[in-house]
């Protein structure tokens, strides 16, 4: 069973073609409450495709500050209908006090996923490496190779994307219905996999808002390209966090907003 198959199901619909109405077979995205619990205590409901969900959501305590590394996990159990993660760390100390752990949901747009704009630039997050270059063509190249391998939205056409490059090649491609769910699944992955990010590249099909950002400052990457634009607040906290911002990666052109000497020509 492939990816796209656990995320989608098939519904009977109707398709207009500018003259008349007939049945189609269609593929639909998922959309599932995924609830996420750390050390018996439930944080947040996250709406998601339902697939890699240890990844979704450790990634997202780990955006949160809740999380750091694979050493402090004590055990990562998904619930069999796939509705529930249990997180366990070695120790609840660190965790902020209790009324900053209100249960939150998080909408399939993404929203409320973090406090404050504020909390992006955090001191613990890891430095991204400045000797981390890039020429316009390599990043292109990149972004090709990640749109090559988004087979869930060439087969939905509602899914968000990212992907983690190291050393020139894509390592891991993951898709979801949040537009934040998929660059937490990477983050997952990094912490699942002990991959240290400082030197990697992210990519991503949508808009860069400051919660990208603010996720990607967690998992430590220098260098962002995207095929759509940031927002103004968001170039604002990659310049304060040292990463490198590229937009509108399309047709052989690209802009840079941030810590444009990580792009050389």
């Amino acid at each position: 069973m492939t990816q796209a198959d656990d995320a989608s199901e098939y519904r009977d619909v109707f398709f207009y073609d500018g003259q008349s109405l007939a049945p189609l077979r269609d593929r639909l995205i998922r959309e599932i409450p995924l609830e996420v619990f750390l050390n018996d205590r439930r944080l947040v409901t996250i709406a998601c495709s339902g697939i890699h969900l240890a990844e979704l959501a450790l990634g997202f305590l780990r955006s949160e500050g809740l999380l750091r590394t694979k050493g402090e996990l004590a055990g990562v159990e998904t619930s069999p209908d796939g509705r529930q993660v249990r997180v366990r760390t070695v120790t609840a100390d660190g965790l902020p006090a209790s009324a900053d752990l209100q249960e939150r949901t998080v909408a399939s747009s993404g929203a409320l996923s973090y406090r404050q704009p504020a909390q992006a630039i955090q001191p613990e997050a890891p430095r991204p490496s400045a000797g981390v270059r890039l020429s316009p063509r390599e990043i292109e190249a990149l972004m090709d190779e990640f749109l090559a391998q988004a087979s869930l939205h060439k087969s939905t056409g509602a899914t968000h994307g990212a992907a983690l490059a190291l050393n020139g090649r894509i390592v891991i491609v993951r898709e979801d219905i949040g537009r934040h769910n998929a660059i937490d699944m990477i983050n997952g992955y990094a912490i699942l996999n002990d991959i240290d990010c400082r030197k990697a590249v992210i990519l991503r099909t949508g808009r860069v808002s400051a919660e990208i950002v603010h996720k990607v400052r967690h998992l430590g990457a220098p260098l962002v390209a995207s095929l759509s634009v940031p927002t103004a607040l968001a170039v604002e906290m990659a310049i304060a966090a040292g990463i490198t911002l590229v937009g509108s990666v399309r047709g052989g052109q690209m802009k840079v907003y941030s810590h444009e000497g990580r792009v050389e020509l």
